[in-house]
C-alpha cells in the first residue's frame, strides 16, 4: 500500500513539474513573440525610412542632371524658406553632390541595420518554433499522464 501512495505521489509531482514547465515555456514564448513583434516594427520602420531617401536620392539625382545641362554662366537659385537665393554652379552642383553622397552613405547604413534586424527575426522565430515544438511535447506528455 505504501508503494501505491509514493507511486501516486511522484505522477503528482511529475504533472505539478510539467505544468510549472509548461507555464515558465508559455511565458518565455509570449516573451519573445513581443520582442518579435518589436523587430517586425524596427524592420517596418527602417523600410519606411530607406523608402524616404530613395526617394530624395532621385531627386537629387535629377537636380544634378539639370545642373549638369547648365551653361557656367547661368543663373542658379536656392530655395531658403520662402526666399529663392542666388547661388554660384558651382556651388550648387557641389552642395548637391555632397547630398547624394550623404543619402548613399545613409542607405547603405540601412541595409545593414535592416539585414541585421532580419537576421535577428529568423533567429527569434527559430527560437519560437523550437518553443512551440517544447510546449506541444510537454501538453503531449501531459495528456498521457
Amino acid at each position: 500500500m505504501s508503494e501505491d501512495i509514493f507511486s501516486c505521489d511522484l505522477a503528482a509531482t511529475k504533472v505539478t513539474m510539467s505544468s510549472s514547465n509548461l507555464r515558465d515555456l508559455q511565458r518565455e514564448l509570449e516573451s519573445k513573440t513581443n520582442d518579435l513583434s518589436k523587430l517586425q516594427k524596427d524592420i517596418a520602420k527602417n523600410h519606411q525610412v530607406r523608402k524616404k531617401y530613395t526617394v530624395q536620392l532621385g531627386e537629387n539625382e535629377l537636380v544634378l542632371k539639370e545642373l549638369d545641362l547648365l551653361r557656367e554662366d547661368a543663373n542658379v537659385y536656392k530655395l531658403i524658406g520662402p526666399v529663392l537665393v542666388k547661388q554660384d554652379l558651382a556651388e550648387a552642383n557641389a552642395n548637391v553632390r555632397k547630398r547624394i553622397e550623404y543619402i548613399s552613405a545613409e542607405l547603405k547604413r540601412l541595409d545593414g541595420t535592416v539585414q541585421d534586424l532580419e537576421e535577428k527575426q529568423n533567429s527569434k522565430k527559430d527560437t519560437i518554433l523550437k518553443l512551440h515544438q517544447k510546449i506541444q511535447s510537454l501538453q503531449a506528455g501531459k495528456g498521457k499522464a
